[in-house]
């Protein structure tokens, strides 16, 4: 009887937070949010989707860089870090990592959390990419007049490479 039930608890709750399929209109949504952030900014530093993609009190959890508060202190730190940086740094998702769970008020879609693996490299003068490192990350994204925010970021479980 145990079994039984905790087959069943185990079935209900899987159900109830699957994620969503990666053909769903949700999860393109969320991973076309995801390359604004890293496709289109972190890799190229060109900054001006965030501040459409990111919330105004957006905040940055980072496992070996602390917490950044606010867009606008976000978007200043890229632009003098990552993007001032003499080597190129770029990310990219681990293929068959990106997972989606949508978040649902009495059925009432109003976000979603977005959670994968990532990849970082550099690439020095004169020298071909590497990898410098792999991460965990976490995106909690509300939906806002009709568009996707993200409100807060975190990226942990660096490891080097």
């Amino acid at each position: 009887m145990k079994a039984f039930f905790l087959c069943s608890f185990c079935l209900i709750s899987s159900h109830l937070f699957a994620q969503v399929a990666d053909t769903s209109a949700l999860y393109k949504a969320i991973k076309t949010g995801d390359s604004l952030i890293f496709d289109i900014g972190f890799n190229t530093c060109n900054l001006a989707p965030y501040n459409d993609i990111f919330a105004d009190d957006f905040r940055f959890y980072h496992d070996k860089g602390g917490i950044t508060f606010g867009k606008a202190a976000f978007i200043e730190s890229m632009q003098t870090g990552i993007c001032k940086k003499e080597n190129k740094l770029e990310r990219f998702l681990v293929p068959g990592t990106l997972q989606v769970f949508p978040l649902a008020n009495n059925g009432v879609l109003y976000g979603a959390i977005e959670n994968g693996d990532h990849a970082f490299f550099s690439t020095e003068k004169g020298k071909p990419r590497y990898q410098t490192g792999v991460a965990r990350f976490t995106i909690v994204w509300l939906l806002v007049d009709g568009k996707w925010k993200a409100t807060e970021a975190l990226s942990y479980d660096h490891r080097a490479k």
